[in-house]
């Protein structure tokens, strides 16, 4: 019986230049803001207090930006980096252009900016990629570059991942 599972890319499989879209999107409630802002103990007025945000500029409350962001990094997992990845190493520029409001959808995307072998991992490769969120309205809500480690081919797979 033949077995695919589902996987992210390796590194030889990943090209740089290419943009990654990633399906479905994600729909922010606002209980998943409260959730996200209580559980990592945030307890900004401007994510959890209805009547001090309709005073703001914004006239309601704001999406949390690190759930923006961890939303956005999540949606690219599936396709590229689901156990094929051994590390995030870090995040470059970060930015947020423009707020998130539960009920906004975020569909996210994915560039390889560089690539390169790892030089004390000979079986890993370094990765940048540029993730960017977009909401419903394709505004660019979100942007980040991070870096990871990433697996190479396994040996007992040979080198047909990477040509096919």
């Amino acid at each position: 019986m033949t077995r695919i599972q589902q996987r992210g890319l390796y590194f030889e499989e990943l090209q740089t230049g290419v943009v990654y879209a990633h399906s479905p999107g994600r729909t922010i409630g606002e209980a998943d803001n409260t959730l996200f802002s209580t559980l990592t103990m945030n307890p900004q007025s401007l994510h959890l207090d209805a009547a001090a945000s309709a005073s703001t500029e914004f006239g309601e409350r704001l999406v949390n930006s690190m759930m923006t962001l961890s939303v956005m990094v999540g949606l690219s997992v599936a396709q590229l980096t689901q156990g094929t990845t051994v590390a995030n190493l870090g995040f470059g520029e970060i930015k947020f252009p423009a707020p998130v409001f539960a009920g906004d959808t975020l569909y996210a995307e994915t560039e390889v900016l560089s690539k390169r072998d790892s030089r004390s991992r000979p079986t890993n490769g370094l990765v940048v990629f540029q993730h960017r969120a977009r909401n419903q309205k394709g505004e660019i809500v979100a942007q980040a570059d991070r870096t990871a480690l990433m697996r190479r081919v396994p040996v007992d797979e040979g080198n047909s991942a990477a040509a096919g």
